[in-house]
């Protein structure tokens, strides 16, 4: 995995223009090579095909990108590229062509919205296409109407993944861990509870961060199904922890709303993971988990969606870690928490 690229999807816009500034930081920040991805436009493909049929040999036999020179020009101007970069034109629709070049991608980055996307859609349809559909990893980066980044750099703050202990995919939390090793920072887990109504609740209290050094003790005050939340959580991290020893790591158990709770973090994280949909599922499908959507919809940062490994390579990471864990990635608990299939 970690010699797989990352693939950034640009038409031109500026905001795609900062969704390729935020792939070759996580490039270089990987070690992998940066490969850029243009769908030519309708027109463009139309009439290289009318040119093609007529066979016109006095014109060139490549079609002329018109976003190539922007792009190379911008990222000349730019920081440190990574050690192999490319370009690449291509032709189709720009959902099925960018799930095409995504195929064993580590990551495939673009932004929210597209050079043709209303300026009232928090996100585009060709986004929301390839993150409910693609086989890697699609990180989707926020326009500047609803990013919330107080330090102006795509590498501040910590990575936060959203986790339903029994049902969150490996590859999941694989992804969150590797990225937060990569920027040095903290990973922090969110896991959602639910719990009876109470006249006494206060309405968006704010949610218990707590390391795994305070769950030794029993706290009497402490919510059971927050307990027991973040008793899951913990076995269910352990053979991760073992993975990537160097990554801090805070878990946090929120009562009801997961959702609302990550697109809150999302004003000051780095990066939001969440699963794609239920792993079990059919891998292909179109559908996204309502927890995944919410965040896709609202974020007010960069957001990865993760979906499920095929069947035989999903055996194999939880094989795995189940030998790094030992016994204690059998103990998985079924508590109640986030889920992307809801």
């Amino acid at each position: 995995m970690s010699q797989a690229r990352v693939i950034a999807a640009v038409d031109g816009s500026e905001h795609s223009l900062k969704a390729l500034e935020w792939a070759r930081a996580a490039a270089v920040r990987h070690g992998t090579g940066l490969l850029v991805a243009h769908v030519l436009p309708d027109s463009v493909q139309l009439y290289a095909a009318r040119r093609s049929s007529l066979h016109d040999r006095g014109e060139p036999e490549e079609t002329e990108d018109p976003v190539s020179v922007r792009i190379r020009a911008h990222l000349a101007e730019g920081g440190p590229l990574p050690s192999e970069f490319r370009y690449e034109s291509l032709e189709g629709s720009v959902p099925e062509a960018l799930r095409d070049i995504g195929e064993g991608a580590r990551m495939l980055v673009m932004g929210s919205r597209g050079r043709g996307g209303f300026a009232a859609l928090l996100l585009g349809s060709n986004s929301r296409a390839v993150a409910t559909s693609a086989g890697c990893p699609v990180v989707v980066v926020a326009h500047e109407a609803r990013g919330a980044d107080a330090a102006g750099h795509p590498s501040a703050g910590r990575v936060v993944v959203g986790l339903h202990a029994a049902e969150t995919p490996d590859n999941v939390l694989d992804f969150a861990f590797a990225e937060a090793a990569a920027r040095a920072t903290t990973l922090q887990v969110v896991s959602a509870y639910s719990i009876p109504p109470s006249p006494t609740m206060v309405i968006d209290s704010p949610f218990a961060v707590i390391p795994p050094e305070a769950l030794v003790g029993e706290d009497e005050n402490a919510v059971p199904a927050e307990r027991e939340m973040l008793r899951s959580q913990t076995e269910r991290l352990a053979p991760f922890r073992a993975r990537y020893p160097g990554v801090p790591v805070e878990q946090a158990a929120v009562p009801g709303d997961a959702a609302g709770r990550l697109v809150d973090t999302s004003k000051s994280a780095a990066l939001v993971v969440v699963g794609r949909h239920h792993p079990r599922r059919h891998i292909r499908s179109l559908m996204i988990g309502s927890v995944a959507n919410a965040v896709l919809q609202h974020a007010h940062g960069p957001v990865a969606i993760v979906p499920t490994l095929p069947e035989p390579e999903q055996t194999a990471a939880e094989e795995t870690a189940a030998g790094e864990a030992g016994e204690a990635a059998a103990g998985e608990s079924a508590a109640p928490g986030l889920s992307e299939s809801d």
